[in-house]
């Protein structure tokens, strides 16, 4: 648990949920409109996991078109912010512009990350005190987390945070700009269907980490068992 006395700062990059704009891949295996469903229960378990860290301060950076539906959504006790530019990027410039003037420790992370561990959230937060930037690698060569105590936005030039190479491409910046790295453990994106299914499983175990989109994916699955049955439709 963090203390009163820390100054942090959890920022979620998230889009309004809309169909055609969201989780893209997994249009790949399910429908437009599941894939909205899927990400709006990714996002308000997000948002759930990030208010349950003590003494920190959540927000969310969004694209200016989606400020408005995303304030609704989030409540009154958590900050959107509109980003200045187009592209994730741009975002990621955003949040440190905005969130870390006062060199606080400012997080960002993906919106659809429930099922990360609360305790890793903590980490990085006290990975971040003893170095200029954290992040949290995924699997596949990307980042779901990266934190700094100032702007830095040479570090997100023609970036993509969770791509392939994408985390290569940052710490060589980072490199450049003789920055210190520390990192959280490494973990899994929801992008293509065996995440999909991985995190089913996880859930099928614990579906109080995520329990909306625990709850989502055990309503699909039966929605899915009818239509192989013929008795049902997506």
């Amino acid at each position: 648990m963090l203390s009163r006395d820390d100054d942090c700062t959890l920022v979620i990059m998230a889009k309004a949920p809309k169909p055609g704009r969201v989780k893209t891949r997994l249009a790949q295996s399910l429908p437009l409109t599941a894939v909205t469903a899927f990400y709006r229960c990714l996002l308000d378990d997000t948002v759930t996991l990030a208010r349950s860290l003590g003494n920190v301060e959540v927000a969310i950076m969004c694209p200016g078109s989606d400020l408005d539906e995303l304030a609704c959504l989030a409540g009154d006790e958590v900050c959107v912010v509109a980003q200045k530019g187009e592209g994730l990027a741009a975002g990621l410039t955003s949040v440190f512009a905005h969130f870390a003037a006062g060199h606080q420790r400012v997080i960002a992370f993906n919106s659809d990350s429930p099922h990360l561990p609360a305790s890793v959230l903590e980490d990085a937060f006290k990975i971040l005190a003893a170095h200029d930037i954290v992040l949290g690698p995924t699997h596949d060569g990307g980042y779901y987390l990266i934190g700094a105590k100032a702007t830095h936005p040479a570090l997100f030039e023609n970036d993509g945070m969770g791509t392939t190479n994408a985390l290569e491409a940052l710490m060589a910046r980072a490199r450049a700009l003789d920055l210190s790295v520390g990192f959280t453990a490494p973990f899994y994106d929801i992008d293509v269907a065996s995440d999909l299914a991985r995190l089913a499983e996880e859930l099928r175990l614990a579906p109080a980490r995520a329990p909306r989109t625990a709850a989502w994916l055990t309503e699909w699955d039966q929605a899915v068992a009818q239509l192989r049955t013929g008795t049902g439709d997506l």
